[in-house]
C-alpha cells in the first residue's frame, strides 16, 4: 500500500494501532460471493484508518458492517416525477449509507490502493462520508475540533465549489475529479481523497482549502 508507505514512522506505528482497534470494532461481510480474507479486511482498515491519523480517534461511530463485492455492483433505485415512478438501474464502486454500512468494490479498493498520485481512493472517500455525518447531518461539514473554525471552514468550501463548478471549470481541473461538483457532501469526500494522494498538487492549486483540510486532519501530506 504506497500511501501507507509514505507514511513517517510514528505515524504509521500509530496506523498499526488503529487497525487493530477498527477490526475488532468493525464486521466484514462478503457480498455475491465474496470470500473475506485478512488481505481485504487489513487492506480497508489501513486506509480508513488514515483519516483518523493525530485526531481523536472515534473509529466512526454510528455502524459497524462493511460490504465488499468482488466488483463493481449494480443497485436499482426507484424516484419519482409528479405520479410517474421510474426505477433505474445504477453501478456503484461504493457508498455510505446514512448510520449504515459502507460497501466497497474490492477491485475499486485493489485499485485505489496500488497508486497515491491519481486522487481516487474510494475507501479514503467513503470513510470521509462517514465523518461527515458524525454531527448527523451529511452537507460537507463535518465536526471541526473548535468553533472558531467554522467560518474559515465554510468560506474556503463555499469558495472553491462555487468557483470551480462554474462554467464547466471543474472537468478540467487538474486536483479534484469532476463528481466533487455533485453535491457540498461530495465535494469533502473527492477533496479528502486528493489531500492524500494529489497533497502537493492541492497545496499549489488550492491552497485555502489544502490548509483547511490540514487542520480538520491534522495531518501535511505534501511533505511526507
Amino acid at each position: 500500500m504506497p500511501l501507507c508507505a509514505r507514511l513517517p514512522e510514528p505515524l504509521r506505528a500509530e496506523l498499526r494501532g488503529h487497525i487493530n482497534v477498527f477490526l475488532d470494532e468493525k464486521n466484514f461481510i462478503g457480498c455475491d460471493g465474496m470470500e473475506i480474507d485478512d488481505e481485504i479486511r487489513v487492506t480497508v482498515a489501513a486506509h480508513a484508518c488514515m483519516l483518523l491519523l493525530n485526531r481523536p480517534a472515534r473509529y466512526f461511530p454510528g455502524f459497524t458492517s462493511i460490504l465488499v463485492y468482488p466488483d463493481t455492483y449494480v443497485v436499482r433505485e426507484t424516484t419519482y416525477d409528479d405520479l410517474l415512478e421510474v426505477e433505474e438501474e445504477e453501478t456503484r464502486h461504493g457508498e455510505s449509507w446514512h448510520r449504515g454500512p459502507v460497501v466497497l468494490s474490492w477491485n475499486e479498493v485493489l485499485r485505489g490502493a496500488s497508486g497515491t498520485n491519481d486522487g481516487n481512493n474510494v475507501v479514503l472517500h467513503e470513510f470521509a462520508h462517514k465523518l461527515d455525518e458524525e454531527n448527523d447531518v451529511g452537507d460537507g461539514l463535518p465536526i471541526l475540533e473548535d468553533d472558531s473554525q467554522y467560518a474559515a471552514w465554510v468560506e474556503a468550501f463555499t469558495k472553491e465549489y462555487r468557483e470551480l463548478e462554474r462554467g464547466g471549470v471543474s472537468r478540467m481541473h487538474p486536483v479534484l475529479d469532476d463528481y466533487a461538483f455533485t453535491s457540498p457532501a461530495e465535494f469533502f469526500a473527492v477533496a479528502t481523497e486528493s489531500f492524500f494522494e494529489k497533497p502537493a498538487k492541492m497545496k499549489e492549486t488550492l491552497p485555502e482549502l489544502y490548509e483547511q483540510l490540514k487542520r480538520y486532519y491534522a495531518l501535511d501530506p505534501a511533505d511526507w
